[in-house]
């Protein structure tokens, strides 16, 4: 048996699990999908779902984790006594592995996008940023150098092990995360017309709640927090058995909403500041956003410069605080069940999910015939990934735990073996157990259905 590492204290609990959490779903795709389903109204339905269905389940997954004290696919072997229920470790450990290799191909872009700022590549009309974006995705050598690079970087951390490695870059990474967003906060809240946009932010409009919009939220706070990757289960292997899941899930679900909040809060300003409809999609990011800081800040063209520098570094630090957390799934599991070094199992990782990235970006134009059915690969592993496969393991996971799992298992890793005694955990238990037997599994196959259209 590999002797287990643990993280070395609570703040590198939150700080690495969070950081798990807090990724380009936050950054990227939160502030689009809040700008295309009523800014607010979303943002209200998108926290309700994070408390009654992101906490339930990534407090399955930590249960899973620390009680196994192994990689995924073993700790859901020794809660299940070797039944088929087994291959839902697996089957996230797949998932783990499959999701690094294309994030990588867009956390690569936002490297790219910080060497442009830096070297002031990045100047130009709304046309020249869609050009800018469309020749780097279609390029057959920068996009792969640049995934190169970052697995390359996140090699270098997880290397190190769990303290020395993750826990220490995340204790440095997140709270770099955070000073940077309250920059950029800042500064787009103080352009002019700025009150629009936080107007539309925090004051809802309830005619724009819709089925759409509901079920849009719902997605939201199942994806943005990492669930059903592998992610969550693996970290928690590495939680004490003193750590409190409940208060531990309660403030990575914070943190999540809070830097969803603020990168709302970066970008919409801006937005209204300069004309800019806020719901632009998924080009947010790498057409639109270019385009708006350097309109917004025309008359001081050294803070738009320094802006959009630190916007793309933001944005590159989260992509990279999420792509750890994804390797560590498959590193451990290859560590653990192919009796590797740490170093061995870490660059196996690396080398094959760079291979896995490179032929996701080849696919996106700079080569024919990586496509499937008129589809290239990076969308086929972003639809098997992220539409099928992991609604299927979070199902599962609620499950499992919910209906499989005995209750005084589960209650005994709820409360720390019984050292969370009062009558407020006893009740949280209960609410908990009832949650995740009823309300997730229905939550989750409602977004399974409706993203297939079977549901309307």
């Amino acid at each position: 048996m590999v002797e287990r590492a643990n993280f070395g204290s609570k703040l590198g609990v939150i700080l690495a699990t969070a950081g798990s959490a807090v990724g380009l779903g936050n950054v990227w795709r939160f502030p689009y999908m809040a700008g295309e389903n009523g800014g607010a109204v979303f943002i209200m339905i998108y926290i309700n779902c994070v408390v009654v269905l992101g906490i339930p389940c990534m407090i399955s997954e930590f249960i899973v984790g620390r009680h196994g004290q192994s990689n995924t696919a073993r700790a859901y072997q020794k809660l299940s006594g070797g039944t088929p229920w087994t291959l839902i470790g697996y089957m996230g450990v797949l998932t783990g592995f499959l999701i690094t290799g294309y994030y990588a191909v867009v956390s690569g872009w936002c490297l790219q996008y910080v060497w442009a700022s830096l070297i002031g590549h990045l100047q130009g009309d709304p046309a020249y940023f869609k050009t800018y974006f469309t020749e780097l995705s279609t390029d057959p050598v920068k996009p792969v150098l640049w995934t190169v690079i970052i697995l390359g970087v996140t090699y270098l951390i997880i290397e190190h092990g769990v303290r020395n490695g993750i826990e220490r870059a995340s204790k440095m990474l997140m709270p770099t995360l955070f000073i940077l967003l309250l920059i950029i906060v800042g500064a787009s809240c103080i352009l002019p017309n700025a009150d629009k946009g936080i107007e539309f932010l925090f004051k809802p409009d309830w005619s724009k709640l819709t089925a759409e919009v509901f079920l849009g939220a719902l997605g939201q706070s199942f994806y943005s927090l990492s669930i059903a990757m592998g992610c969550l289960c693996t970290y928690a292997s590495y939680f004490s058995r003193t750590t409190n899941l409940t208060r531990s899930a309660s403030q990575i679900a914070l943190i999540d909403c809070l830097v969803a909040i603020l990168a709302g809060l970066m970008i919409f300003p801006a937005a209204f500041s300069v004309g800019v409809n806020p719901d632009s999609g998924p080009s947010l990011i790498f057409i639109t956003l270019p385009n708006v800081f350097q309109q917004a800040f025309s008359s001081l063209p050294v803070v738009g410069y320094c802006i959009s520098l630190l916007f793309f570094i933001l944005l590159s630090l989260a992509a990279l605080t999420s792509l750890m957390s994804l390797h560590e799934v498959s590193t451990a599991f290859i560590h653990e069940e192919m009796r590797m070094s740490r170093k061995k199992a870490a660059l196996v990782v690396t080398i094959s999910t760079s291979v896995i990235g490179a032929f996701c970006s080849l696919s996106m134009g700079a080569v024919d015939g990586l496509t499937i059915f008129g589809k290239s690969l990076f969308d086929w592993f972003d639809f098997i990934t992220g539409q099928i496969f992991l609604p299927i393991v979070g199902f599962l996971t609620c499950i499992f735990i919910g209906w499989f799992v005995p209750h005084h298992i589960v209650r005994g890793e709820f409360t720390n073996n019984g050292d969370l005694r009062s009558r407020r955990y006893i009740r949280l238990f209960y609410i908990f157990i009832f949650l995740v037997k009823y309300i997730c599994p229905l939550a989750i196959l409602v977004i399974f259905l409706h993203q297939f259209g079977l549901l309307k």
